[in-house]
């Protein structure tokens, strides 16, 4: 499986059993995987504006329209509306192929302070309690060793060197001969010319039919990719 860093694309290998018309699982490499691995870090707010396009069913689509439709009159402040509309979290695992929207990039945090006291904050505008001076020297943020380590290696979530069997659930696992061979028994896998290989590619598109289905049902690559 390869991934093209002009196009945002990445393809993934399924083996198929046409007469069931069903994804048995698919042999996927570091770039899909730190796809899946990287779901579970978006926040709440981000997934329900990712998906909405997608008619997003459920009780939290209506909390995100009720927030989204409420004048500013009734909110504390416009930036605590857009906090919870368009949530950003610290993005400290380099080189994770996002397949969503630029204005969804997740960004690195920023933290600032004044000269003269140990305050710290998130705005540059915000006064020192001590001193009363506007906090707008930014400070330097020190990774510890492993996090540097990490982004030393490539960044991500998984190794590269290996490839992995990624199940029609999404239920993930380092990919062997032997484990081939034993989720086909598993499977209840009789025949082996019903099986087929298909090379599919992932984009933008596919990568937020992904993320809806998931939240949906079980045969998730059978549904993006099959139906």
């Amino acid at each position: 499986m390869a991934a093209s860093s002009a196009s945002s694309k990445i393809s993934l290998k399924l083996l198929v059993d046409k007469k069931a018309q069903k994804v048995l699982f698919a042999e996927a490499n570091k770039e899909f995987v730190d796809f899946l691995f990287q779901i579970l870090s978006l926040p709440v707010g981000t997934v329900i504006k990712l998906l909405k396009k997608y008619s997003m069913v459920g009780s939290l689509g209506n909390l995100y329209n009720s927030i989204e439709n409420m004048s500013d009159t009734y909110m504390q402040s416009k930036s605590s509306k857009d906090f919870i509309l368009n949530p950003k979290i610290a993005n400290y695992v380099a080189h994770v192929p996002l397949l969503i929207p630029n204005d969804h990039i997740l960004m690195v945090r920023k933290f600032y302070g004044c000269y003269q006291h140990l305050y710290i904050a998130d705005d540059p505008n915000a006064i020192c309690p001590s001193c009363k001076t506007r906090m707008n020297t930014e400070a330097s943020y020190v990774a510890e060793a492993g996090a540097a380590k990490v982004t030393a290696e490539g960044g991500g979530f998984v190794k590269e060197a290996v490839s992995y069997m990624v199940m029609d659930d999404l239920e993930v696992k380092p990919m062997s001969t032997i484990s081939s061979i034993t989720m086909l028994n598993k499977l209840n896998v009789k025949e082996i010319g019903d099986l087929e290989e298909k090379v599919v590619s992932l984009e933008m598109k596919e990568g937020l039919m992904l993320l809806k289905a998931s939240f949906e049902c079980k045969n998730v690559l059978t549904t993006v990719f099959l139906a």
